[in-house]
């Protein structure tokens, strides 16, 4: 396939590498070309894994957003969830019918985005898709290496519209063959989200020694019995949401990713994050992801759902208090709620009647 590959971040850098290799024609764009430093030129990625090392090359590399997307099959965008609405107004002069954009992971950006480009005058009928991880454990290592720990075996995704869900499917499928499990529509696709899950309790219950240390892997001397228990109350009320919501099983508890062969990496993909040292890093408390994206649009959004649907999130509702007093910021009136997307005050009718047919 012709695939768009959109940002700067570790993700970006894994697909771009992982689909070139493929043999897919991979057109990657960032905004500034400056920022893909000797890349820009040579369009050579190192990738370094469990085959070892090895250089890929990338058919376009570019800051040309149209160039990147035209004619494109699949527009992947592993950018952070705050990037999603500047990125949809840059897309919406570019795109074209039939095109499929998918965000891994979306925090309910596929709504958000469907919406900024038909504001944007966008006509384009396009299906967004999103799912619940990365598809790679994966740090960029400098501006021309990769290093990728594990890829992804089970990517539950949702479509937006959910009608197109076949048609968009099976055009990511061809991208991730034997990963891509539908679920019900995007909403399912988002409350499937691991990040809000996962790290906000690593970061906020680690936040002395985050702070103290230069260096901190949360998921080594940051994953302690506590914590995992901490981890498991905000899951379940997690699953309990998407059970309000009508969603079936399965809902990819977090514990599998521990104790199981049955998460979204695979067999031993927390062991082999941990073995990596590729998460011994440096951490803003305040400026990292882990907050802005997986707290303040994630947690939030998580949480907002909780309280639309009446089910009780005490745990979540709590920690996303606690990391506004951290983070000085209220990410209940800032962070991604139904409220600030407009859609609290819709039926559940209503809502299910949205995901399906699109705005």
């Amino acid at each position: 396939m012709k695939i768009a590959v959109l940002g700067g971040g570790n993700g970006s850098y894994a697909a771009a590498a992982d689909l070139s290799e493929a043999g897919h024609t991979v057109r990657f764009w960032r905004r500034e070309r400056s920022a893909f430093g000797p890349l820009a030129e040579t369009r050579r990625l190192t990738v370094r894994d469990f085959r070892g090392v090895r250089e890929v090359e990338i058919a376009v590399v570019t800051d040309d957003i149209g160039l990147a997307v035209r004619g494109a099959d699949l527009i992947l965008a592993p950018l952070p969830a705050f990037a999603q609405e500047d990125l949809a107004r840059r897309l919406a002069p570019h795109l074209a019918d039939g095109q499929v954009i998918y965000l891994p992971p979306g925090t309910f950006g596929s709504y958000l985005m469907a919406r900024t480009l038909r504001d944007a005058g966008s006509t384009a009928d396009v299906a967004i898709a999103e799912t619940g991880t990365l598809p790679w454990l994966t740090r960029k290592h400098a501006s021309g290496e990769v290093a990728i720990t594990t890829r992804a075996t089970r990517l539950p995704t949702g479509v937006f519209p959910a009608r197109r869900t076949d048609e968009a499917l099976a055009v990511i499928a061809q991208a991730f063959p034997g990963a891509i499990e539908p679920v019900e529509d995007a909403l399912s696709g988002a409350l499937m989200n691991a990040g809000p899950i996962i790290h906000p309790p690593l970061i906020l219950m680690n936040a002395g020694p985050i702070e103290h240390f230069d260096r901190w892997d949360i998921h080594n001397e940051g994953t302690q019995a506590s914590i995992r228990r901490v981890h498991a109350a905000l899951d379940a009320e997690r699953i309990a949401v998407r059970e309000a919501l009508g969603y079936g099983a399965p809902h990819f508890p977090l514990a599998d990713h521990y104790e199981t062969s049955n998460w979204m990496y695979g067999n031993l993909a927390h062991d082999k994050l941990v073995g990596s040292g590729d998460w011994h890093e440096h951490l803003n408390l305040k400026a990292h992801r882990y907050m802005s994206e997986d707290v303040a649009l994630g947690l939030a959004f998580l949480v907002s759902v909780g309280e639309w649907t009446e089910t009780p999130v005490p745990v979540a509702a709590g920690l996303l208090a606690i990391a506004g007093a951290a983070a000085g910021d209220d990410f209940r009136r800032t962070g991604r709620t139904l409220e600030r997307l407009g859609l609290a005050q819709m039926t559940p009718a209503e809502l299910q009647a949205m995901l399906r047919e699109g705005l």
